[in-house]
């Protein structure tokens, strides 16, 4: 008993005025109070405890959540730099992508440059032969001669302006190719870009490998305007498409199937206010195991060596930043059509 209590259990003890009954009622009371302070002491010892060890359990969480807390601020900083590095290793494939690409447009870009260049050398021959005569004509004094030579000779240089402009846009288009592109869109003739992407493929390839041959078929839609796109990246897309169909046809003729000619054809069509440019072949199509995965990153079905497996997967994500879209129709053995849809505006 608590010493306290105990005084007072002595004193009743010895106290003649209270009775026993009294005394045995009073000490059970002692006993009783003796006992439930006995238990607040215990509680509130453990009440203790669980504080003391609550707050090394709260010093440890909160040391715990800081460790957490730097472990998960020196992993993001780990991420963002693999974030940076991957976006720096995408540049650089897509510019090797393109380089790549531009090494297919040399020697059709080197072919289509020597056109125009042969029309400038022959008429400028012609007008300086054309001037030589007119000047003897002055000296003659035949100046109804000496008009019509002259109206030859400003016949002469706009041709030759002409096919000038014609070679610094080829220049203009390669240099445009070969550069990052800036995403910049501007009002460009789908007819005339499509048209000249297929012809520079063509001439390229043909360059490369002198017996490679396919017909040609394009049919442009003259009611489609100009559309708001960024002509080098959709230059792009369809330069890719069209050097894939050339691909796709070659490897059907090295088969030596019976009647096969091969055939690469181009179609542009205004359809409301979308615009849709088609990319046809008659080649051995893609196999429909294969059909969903065309356009994944390093997906290829060419040896190594011969693709990066980018073209197909830049050419998606070209087309979705246009708000546009791009499929494939295909059937094994006849052929594929890559089919882009393009908003008009």
């Amino acid at each position: 008993m608590k010493p306290e209590l105990q005084t007072i259990h002595d004193f009743l003890l010895i106290n003649e005025h209270i009775s026993a009954n009294e005394k045995v009622q009073l000490i059970s009371a002692l006993k009783k109070a003796d006992k439930d302070f006995s238990i607040s002491e215990f509680k509130l010892e453990r009440t203790e405890k669980v504080k003391r060890t609550t707050a090394i359990l709260l010093e440890e969480t909160i040391e715990e959540l800081e460790q957490k807390r730097k472990a998960v601020e020196d992993t993001n900083k780990a991420l963002q730099q693999s974030l940076n590095d991957l976006k720096g290793a995408q540049a650089q494939l897509i510019q090797s992508e393109k380089m790549a690409s531009l090494g297919e447009l040399t020697a059709g870009i080197a072919h289509e440059i020597q056109n125009p260049l042969n029309f400038v050398n022959n008429f400028s021959e012609v007008s300086k032969e054309l001037l030589e005569e007119m000047l003897e004509e002055i000296h003659n004094g035949d100046m109804e001669e000496v008009n019509a030579i002259a109206q030859d000779v400003i016949q002469n240089l706009e041709k030759i302006n002409h096919h000038g402009k014609r070679a610094d846009g080829i220049v203009k288009g390669m240099l445009q190719h070969s550069r990052t592109s800036s995403g910049a869109k501007e009002l460009t003739d789908i007819n005339v870009l499509v048209d000249e992407y297929l012809r520079l493929a063509f001439h390229g390839l043909r360059a490369k490998d002198k017996s490679f041959n396919a017909a040609l078929e394009s049919n442009f839609d003259d009611s489609i305007k100009h559309i708001n796109i960024a002509p080098q990246d959709i230059g792009r897309v369809v330069l890719n498409l069209i050097t894939n169909a050339f691909y796709a046809v070659n490897e059907k003729k090295k088969l030596h199937l019976e009647d096969y000619e091969p055939k690469v054809s181009v179609e542009t069509k205004k359809i409301k206010n979308l615009v849709e440019i088609r990319v046809s072949d008659n080649g051995n199509g893609i196999p429909k195991k294969i059909l969903d995965k065309i356009f994944q990153p390093f997906f290829t079905t060419k040896p190594t060596g011969q693709g990066t497996g980018l073209g197909l997967s830049l050419s998606y994500d070209i087309i979705k930043s246009h708000d546009g879209d791009i499929k494939a129709n295909t059937i094994e053995n006849e052929g594929s059509t890559f089919i882009i849809t393009l908003p008009e505006n």
